[in-house]
Order: C-alpha cells, then sequence, then structure tokens
C-alpha cells in the first residue's frame, strides 16, 4: 500500500464507534485529529499504546487535539476494551480494513521472522483543515505517544 505523506488531505473516512455510531473525519473539520491505528484490543502493545494516549488525553485535548483509534475489531470487543482501560476516546471499527488501507496501515510486515498482511502501527496527525502534518508507520507501542507529544510541542 503506498503511504501517506505530510502535506497530503487525509482519506476521509465514515466508521462506527465502540457504541455503534458513526463518526466521520469529515465531522471533525475545524478540530485537530491524532488517529492511531492498532492491531488488536485488548492485547498487550495495543493496550500499552492505548493506556499511552488515555493518559496524555487532557494535555492533548488542552492542545486543540481529538485523539481516535482506529482497529479492525467489532463494536463491542471495542467497548469492552474502552470500559475496561476507561480510555476516554472514541475506539473506530474498520473490519475491512478498508480505512486501513487508505492510510497505508495494512500490508506486509515482519511478525515474529515471518513476512505476515496485517495492521502496521501507525498514527497520523491531522490539521483542522483535515491535511496531514504527521504520517508515522511501523511505530512502537511503547513511547510512541510520547515521542508524538514532544513533536507536536504538547
Amino acid at each position: 500500500m503506498p503511504r501517506l505523506e505530510p502535506g497530503q488531505p487525509a482519506p476521509d473516512f465514515a466508521l462506527v464507534d465502540q457504541d455503534g455510531d458513526p463518526v466521520a473525519l469529515s465531522d471533525l473539520r475545524g478540530h485537530k485529529v491524532i488517529a492511531f491505528f492498532y492491531p488488536a484490543a485488548m492485547t498487550p502493545g495495543c493496550t500499552t499504546e492505548a493506556c499511552d494516549f488515555r493518559d496524555s488525553v487532557e494535555p492533548l485535548r488542552d492542545a486543540g487535539y481529538t485523539v481516535v483509534g482506529v482497529s479492525r475489531d467489532e463494536p463491542a470487543k471495542l467497548r469492552e476494551f474502552r470500559e475496561r482501560d476507561a480510555l476516554p476516546y472514541d475506539l473506530l471499527s474498520d473490519p475491512d480494513h478498508a480505512v486501513h488501507e487508505a492510510y497505508g496501515a495494512w500490508g506486509e510486515k515482519m511478525n515474529y521472522g515471518k513476512v505476515v498482511e496485517g495492521v502496521i502501527r501507525s498514527t497520523f496527525v491531522i490539521d483542522e483543515d483535515g491535511t496531514l502534518t504527521h504520517a508515522l508507520y511501523n511505530v512502537k507501542a511503547t513511547g510512541h505517544v510520547a515521542r508524538i507529544r514532544s513533536a507536536l510541542g504538547v
């Protein structure tokens, strides 16, 4: 899948959240958005990343950012994940990975020494006009949020 670059328009999407309610990127125009794509709810690495965003959500919100997580999980599993770990932002369901593909967050990757096709842990920062300011691929779950905050000056 082709990778996105800063300065490009962020691909619009319309997905359902953990409650089955629709969320479209276009509805968030006028807000800065951080969208992080992760492989699976309630797995160790994804929990670490999601909780790091949880623990940083206040300063990010104070700086005008809306955080959303995107995975292939169904809404019921996302709801359980959100409740279990007290995640104060929406988790969006992309079961056919079409939005993952549009963002370049789906493709071949190394997993335990084998090439597999799947979710490429990625984070995108989108400005108020829908333009990408950061497109980060193959990020590590641990320490990633601190690096984003540093890059954003938050």
